[in-house]
């Protein structure tokens, strides 16, 4: 999957706060900084078998070194400089979906292109070593640098700037060789000629897809969902690709193309169809105030999957997935946004306790996800690295 590089005003990102925020990455049950590793919990691990592939979810896409300035006011004007409040670097692109992946405890492939830059360096160490994300199909290429964007996050929307080239070679051929995955994320908008390759291996194939910039939204663009198990569009690509006038009669026409329909509509919340469980369900967004939007639809996508490899009900998948992406864009940098086991731990505690105490808004928040006591982790786990102000060598994570 190739995430989209355009403001999306249907990720679920709403901007009201009346509930206890989580703490810093995950800090209140961090373990050492050495024990770091993409897969510190195991959501999945009383499910498994040996004959389970070696993967959970298979990405593929374009990895971007990402520089997200926050805090403004405005965006600058022609001519003018302006000074932000905050800036962070990460991993961009691809990465933000393999990241938030990896950090729910998904085994997550990835297959991508590398330069041979200091920023693929950085990336690749941070994404293989810190995160957990299997990059035995990818590869370095020499004498090529990475993508960039810088990305200035100001008055609840998002301008973008980027520079890069093409790779020297398709990825197809490494996707060949991927190891084996239980699911896969792809964009209709990218390469598609492996997709019912994986699906025959046996992978649920979820897809997304992004804006049409060319107003035309033509219904044959969503032809290779023949060979996907889910399609998570947002309202405004749904609404615009079934000729529909709103989410709801959206999700119903997309649920006649694939078993698992799901379409985000920012803080309004978030509807889906099971046809393969017979489950309809409906989700307000979790209200909180957002600073840093990058990403949020990614972490949605890959609560998703989890959600649906763990068979659980489809009205706590989405719960669990707006959980998730309210989560992420309280802090600013995209793919390290993403929140960890602590995160989620963190506000479930804070959550109950303030019910506990007689907060009535808290109590009703905390009604709905009740499921989450069987879910979070039974011991401590490592805090998440948050986005710095450049791409720093060391993690910072578990030291807050």
């Amino acid at each position: 999957m190739t995430t989209d590089r355009t403001p999306d005003p249907a990720d679920p990102t709403p901007s009201v706060d009346p509930t206890p925020p989580a703490h810093h990455a995950g800090a209140s049950i961090a373990a050492p900084p050495e024990a770091a590793g993409g897969q510190d919990w195991d959501p999945l691990a009383a499910q498994r078998t040996e004959e389970d592939p070696p993967l959970d979810v298979l990405l593929s896409g374009t990895v971007f070194f990402d520089i997200v300035f926050t805090g403004m006011d405005r965006l600058p004007r022609p001519g003018e400089e302006l000074w932000s409040k905050g800036m962070g670097s990460s991993p961009g692109g691809i990465a933000n979906l393999a990241t938030a992946a990896a950090r729910l405890g998904l085994r997550t492939g990835l297959v991508a292109g590398f330069g041979d830059d200091a920023y693929a360096d950085w990336m690749w160490h941070t994404m293989a070593h810190e995160e957990g994300i299997d990059l035995s199909a990818s590869r370095r290429f020499p004498d090529f640098h990475s993508a960039l964007t810088v990305s200035i996050a100001a008055d609840g929307d998002r301008a973008m700037a980027t520079h890069g080239h093409d790779l020297p070679e398709p990825l197809s051929s490494l996707i060949a060789s991927a190891p084996d995955a239980r699911a896969a994320v792809v964009d209709l908008a990218g390469e598609t000629s492996w997709w019912a390759d994986l699906a025959r291996r046996g992978s649920l194939v979820f897809a997304d897809i992004g804006y049409d910039e060319t107003g035309t939204w033509d219904v044959a663009d969503l032809a290779p969902l023949a060979h996907c198990h889910a399609f998570t569009p947002n309202a405004l690509e749904a609404m615009a690709y079934t000729r529909t006038d709103s989410p709801d009669r959206a999700v119903r026409a997309l649920a006649e193309k694939v078993p698992l329909a799901v379409v985000t509509d920012g803080a309004h919340g978030s509807y889906a169809i099971d046809g393969s469980t017979g489950e309809e369900a409906y989700c307000p967004a979790v209200p909180v105030t957002a600073i840093d939007t990058t990403g949020a639809g990614d972490v949605f996508a890959a609560s998703m999957v989890l959600g649906t490899l763990a068979s659980w009900p489809l009205e706590e998948r989405l719960r669990f997935a707006s959980l998730c992406s309210a989560l992420a864009v309280q802090q600013f940098g995209g793919s390290l946004a993403a929140p960890g086991w602590g995160d989620i731990t963190d506000w479930w505690r804070c959550m109950s306790r303030a019910a506990d105490g007689g907060d009535l808004r808290a109590a009703y928040t905390r009604s709905g996800y009740r499921f989450l006591d069987a879910v979070v982790p039974d011991r401590r786990v490592q805090g998440r690295r948050r986005a710095q102000g450049t791409f720093a060598l060391r993690s910072d994570a578990g030291e807050h």
